[in-house]
């Protein structure tokens, strides 16, 4: 059995075959470079939800979404969810993707059957043509044999929609999706995103545009290391919500504390 406050990771069980929450934290606690990020965090992603994590920089966003991916060890609470990591697509910023590599478009979007197959299976006439699917959906067709060293920022940001749209997942992680990316790429990419919405996935997107996330995302997590909203967009981006969030970033000192484990 484990011990009261230690971290786990834990598979949620369906009751009547009915699952409401696709994620779960509980009083949740996560360190970077030995410094709290994230810490006491507790509240639910909705199966089906679209939902963007805000606030400001050093906030614990991106730590947030690594430790539902599993990259981050917790060090309190709990992560409790029914998928499997195969079943979870994850979107790093282009900043840490390294795309120097010679592959094709082709191949790149590919790499989202990968997860699910194994690198030693054949990739089956119809999940090429799933890619090439996927490729249209984003607006590159034609573009397959292309080297992805060739492609603008925009470009390549709608090869990773592709590939995330081949690996065919019901919850889909991005972090600041639209960063270095033009204001058409930017609508494009919103409306794949509401496509998967719209198909029942959960969408949870690391975003900094507060005007974009009232128009297109319905629920938003206001993080400032800890929750300060999480709910309605609108009432969450209140004018006094935003403006406490500030004051506490303001407020950091990053020598404060450290996390013993």
């Amino acid at each position: 059995m484990r011990s009261a406050g230690t971290a786990a990771v834990v598979v949620a069980v369906r009751v009547l075959g009915v699952m409401t929450a696709m994620i779960k934290l509980v009083n949740l606690t996560v360190c970077y470079q030995r410094h709290p990020a994230v810490h006491h965090v507790s509240g639910e992603f909705l199966s089906g939800s679209l939902t963007a994590i805000v606030g400001p920089n050093g906030a614990g966003k991106s730590t947030l979404l690594h430790a539902i991916m599993g990259l981050l060890p917790l060090q309190q609470g709990q992560i409790i969810h029914q998928l499997d990591k195969q079943h979870i697509a994850y979107l790093a910023q282009q900043t840490r993707v390294n795309r120097q590599f010679p592959l094709s478009v082709l191949d790149t979007v590919n790499q989202g059957h990968w997860q699910k197959l194994g690198l030693s299976q054949k990739l089956s006439a119809a999940q090429q043509t799933a890619s090439l699917a996927a490729l249209n959906a984003v607006g590159l067709a034609g573009f397959a044999q292309r080297q992805v060293n060739s492609l603008s920022s925009g470009q390549f940001q709608r090869v990773l929609f592709a590939r995330i749209i081949a690996q065919d997942c019901p919850l889909i992680l991005l972090d600041e999706p639209f960063n270095a990316v033009d204001a058409r790429t930017t609508h494009d990419l919103i409306s794949v995103i509401q496509v998967w919405s719209a198909q029942g996935r959960t969408v949870i997107a690391v975003l900094h545009d507060f005007d974009q996330v009232r128009q297109h995302f319905p629920h938003a997590l206001l993080l400032a290391r800890e929750v300060l909203a999480w709910g309605e967009s609108h009432d969450v981006l209140s004018a006094d919500n935003l403006r406490r969030a500030k004051a506490m970033a303001e407020s950091w000192d990053e020598q404060a504390r450290v996390c013993l484990r």
